[in-house]
C-alpha cells in the first residue's frame, strides 16, 4: 500500500511544497517538488512584523498548494513554518489567516524542533551513522538562523541555535554597507565572532571530523568542486580554494557560476560566508552535501511517528544524550543522577497501568531526571526554581516547547508542593497539568530513594500489590534518613496514583 504525503514548508524567503510517496517496503520517495519565493523574512527582520502583500501571496500561494495536493490525492500532510513567522509579531493573525483562506493547519517551529526535523533529513541516508561515530556537526542554514547540531562517538555532544541565517543579515547588513567587498568583509566578522564564542564553549574537547550540511547552494558548489564524486562529500581544502575564488567575482558572475535565478543572488554571499567560517573555524577534514532539506526531515519524521518506516537511529538517545550534556554543564552530581534515573525509570516501568502513560513521558521523566539538579549551580536556596529556568531556556533537540514546560515543571514540583490547576493554566493545559502530577510523584518517590546521594541500595525491585507499590532493595548500610524522606513524600504519591509506596528492606552483610 502506498501512502501520499505532502511536507509544506514556510521559511524565510521561500514556501515550498514536496510530495512524498511512502511504500509499504519502508521507502520514502519524492515524487513532485514546487517552490516558490516569497521573501517573509524581508518583513520580519526589517520591521518585526509581515505585511499584507506578503500575507497575502502566501495565502494564495498555499491555495495553489492545497490544488496540488487534490490533484495528487494526498493521502496527509503536515505545514510547517519557521522563523521568519515565528518572530513576526502578527504570527497568530496570519495563520488564523492561512487556515481560514485555506484551510491548512500551520505548526510554527521552535528552534529545537526544527533543529531535530533538519537533521532527520540527514539522519535517513546510510553514511550518516559511519560520520557522527568519527564526530560531525550538522548545520542547518536557514533565511532566520543556522542550525548546529555536534556529534561525537554517535552521541550528541550540544545542539545550538546562532542568529546567522542568510535573510536576516542581509536584511541587518547589505543595506548600511557602501559595496560588495565591505558587505563580505562584515558578514564574514560577524559570523566568524558568533563561531567563536560557540567554538570555545563546545568544541573544546571534540574533534570534527565531518561538516554536514543542510541548504539551498550547498548541492550546487559541491557539483562544481567534485564533479565525478556521487557520494556528495566534498574536501574541506577543496571547498574553501573554490570559495575563495568565487570570492575573487562580483554577485553576477557567482549567480552564474553556480546557475542560481537573479532573485538568490543576494543570499549566496551570506550563505558562501557562513560555510567558508564554519569549515575555516572548526576544522573539518570533509563536507558532506547529500541534498536533502527540511522538507525531507517532515516526511521522515511523519513517517517515523506514524510507524511507516523502520528506524535505525535513536532519536530518544540523542535527546538523553543533549540533556546529559546539559546536566554536566552546570555541575550536576552524575552518580546521583544516573541512581535516581534508574530508579525514576523502574517505577515507571512498574506502574505501566497505573499510570497510564506512554514511551513519550517516560523520556521526559528520564530528562527531568537528568537536570533536576542543574539550578544548584546558580543557587543552592532557590535550585528548583533555577532549574526551572535554566530548562525553559535551553532548547533541547527532539523536544517541543509543550514537553520542556512538562519537563520543567516536573522538576519544580519535585520539591515544591504543586498548585493547583487553575493556578498553572497558562502554563499547562489539563493533560499536561495530569502528566506533570504523576512524572513528579514518581520523581519525588525516587529521590527520596537517594537523599544522601551515596547510593546505598543495589539490586532494587519494584512490584504493585493490591493497592502498595513494592519497593524491594538489598543494603549494607543505615538507610534511616532515606526511610525518613522516603515515608515523607509517600502522601503526594497516593493522592496522585491512590497507591502507597513501601520499602522491603534485604539486608546484606559483607
Amino acid at each position: 500500500m502506498i501512502h501520499t504525503f505532502a511536507a509544506i514548508y514556510i521559511g524565510s524567503y521561500e514556501v515550498s511544497i514536496k510530495i512524498f510517496e511512502i511504500s509499504g517496503k519502508k521507502k520514502i520517495r519524492d515524487i513532485d517538488y514546487i517552490r516558490s519565493r516569497i521573501e517573509l523574512g524581508r518583513d520580519a527582520y526589517s520591521k518585526g512584523s509581515i505585511g499584507y502583500e506578503l500575507v497575502e501571496a502566501l495565502c494564495d500561494t498555499l491555495a495553489e498548494y492545497k490544488k496540488i495536493m487534490d490533484g495528487y490525492r494526498v493521502d496527509s500532510y503536515e505545514a510547517y513554518a519557521a522563523a521568519a513567522l515565528r518572530n513576526a509579531e502578527n504570527e497568530l493573525f496570519i495563520l488564523d489567516q492561512i487556515r481560514i483562506r485555506t484551510g491548512l493547519l500551520v505548526k510554527v517551529l521552535s528552534n529545537s524542533e526544527h533543529r531535530f526535523i533538519s537533521y532527520k533529513s540527514v539522519a535517513m541516508r546510510e553514511d550518516f551513522e559511519r560520520m557522527i561515530q568519527k564526530g560531525a556537526a550538522v548545520v542547518d542554514a536557514g533565511g532566520g538562523g543556522m542550525q548546529i547540531t555536534v556529534f561525537s562517538k554517535g552521541k550528541v555532544v550540544t545542539t545550538q541555535h546562532l542568529a546567522l541565517g542568510t535573510m536576516r543579515m542581509r536584511e541587518q547588513l547589505a543595506r548600511k554597507s557602501n559595496n560588495l567587498a565591505q558587505y563580505e568583509l562584515q558578514v564574514e566578522e560577524l559570523v566568524d565572532k558568533e563561531l567563536e564564542v560557540f567554538k570555545a564553549m563546545y568544541l573544546q574537547e571534540t574533534k570534527i571530523k565531518y561538516l554536514i550540511i543542510i541548504g539551498d547552494y550547498i548541492s550546487e558548489i559541491s557539483r562544481k568542486v567534485e564533479k565525478n564524486k556521487e557520494d556528495n562529500t566534498i574536501e574541506a581544502a577543496k571547498f574553501l580554494k573554490y570559495i575563495r575564488k568565487l570570492d575573487e567575482k562580483t554577485l553576477e558572475e557567482i549567480s552564474e557560476e553556480l546557475n542560481l535565478s537573479n532573485e538568490s543572488d543576494a543570499l549566496v554571499i551570506p550563505y558562501m560566508m557562513i560555510f567558508k567560517c564554519m569549515a575555516e573555524s572548526i576544522g573539518a577534514e570533509s563536507l558532506w552535501a547529500p541534498g536533502t532539506n527540511v522538507s525531507d526531515g517532515i516526511a521522515f519524521h511523519y513517517a517515523q511517528k506514524n510507524n511507516m518506516i523502520r528506524v535505525e537511529h535513536d532519536f530518544e538517545a540523542d535527546v538523553l544524550s543533549a540533556a546529559r550534556n546539559l546536566s554536566e554543564r552546570y555541575m550536576s552530581y552524575t552518580p546521583h543522577i544516573d541512581a535516581l534515573t534508574q530508579m525514576a525509570t523502574l517505577i515507571f516501568d512498574t506502574m505501566k497501568k497505573v499510570h497510564g502513560l506512554g514511551r513519550r513521558e517516560r523520556l521526559l521523566l528520564q530528562v527531568a531526571a537528568i537536570l533536576h539538579d542543574c539550578g544548584k549551580y546558580i543557587s543552592f536556596a532557590n535550585g528548583p526554581s533555577c532549574s526551572y529556568d535554566i530548562i525553559m531556556a535551553s532548547e533541547i533537540i527532539g523536544l517541543t516547547h509543550k514537553e520542556r514546560e512538562i519537563i520543567a515543571n516536573t522538576v519544580l514540583y519535585n520539591t515544591w508542593p504543586l498548585p493547583d490547576y487553575e493556578d498553572l493554566a497558562d502554563k499547562l493545559d489539563h493533560d499536561s497539568y495530569l502528566t506533570v502530577a504523576k512524572l513528579s510523584a514518581i520523581l519525588r518517590v525516587s529521590n527520596a530513594m537517594d537523599r544522601s546521594h551515596k547510593q546505598k541500595f543495589k539490586n532494587v525491585k519494584a512490584a504493585v500489590k493490591g493497592r502498595e507499590l513494592v519497593i524491594t532493595i538489598e543494603t549494607m548500610d543505615d538507610i534511616a534518613l532515606e526511610k525518613a524522606l522516603f515515608d515523607a513524600k509517600t502522601s503526594y504519591f497516593e493522592n496522585v496514583f491512590s497507591i502507597k509506596p513501601v520499602i522491603k528492606e534485604k539486608r546484606v552483610y559483607g
